[in-house]
């Protein structure tokens, strides 16, 4: 039984591919997701530090926080979702734990995560 589910749920993960970039927790990412409001749809852009990334599969799923107006918003997004149009990574975050949940009881100065440096290969000499 399970291996018909693990099978089906393969397939549905083909027919919903996404390019989604590959992140991390502590980079920022803007996402940019769908809302039904009443009978028409728009787009909204929800901009924060990624604290937690879960991969399984059809299921995969992180959380993102953004401080707005002095109150830390965590929201969880589904990758695999219809509702989920595009993830873009704006900065890489030098983070050394996988779950960041510390983060939503810090503000300001103390919630900052130092960026990633990116060093390219010297294979061109």
């Amino acid at each position: 039984m399970t291996n018909l589910l693990e099978k089906f749920n393969k397939q549905l993960m083909l027919v919903l591919a996404k390019k989604v970039p590959e992140f991390h927790p502590g980079d920022d990412l803007k996402i940019t997701f769908k809302i039904a409001d009443g009978v028409s749809e728009r787009m909204q852009v929800f901009e924060g530090v990624c604290i937690s990334k879960r991969n399984r599969g059809l299921h995969s799923s992180f959380a993102i926080r953004k401080v707005s107006h002095g109150e830390s918003i965590v929201s969880q997004f589904f990758i695999y979702s219809p509702a989920l149009a595009s993830v873009q990574v704006i900065r890489r975050g030098k983070v050394r734990r996988a779950k960041l949940y510390y983060l939503c009881k810090l503000f300001g100065k103390a919630a900052r995560i130092k960026e990633r440096a990116t060093y390219k290969s010297n294979s061109s000499k």
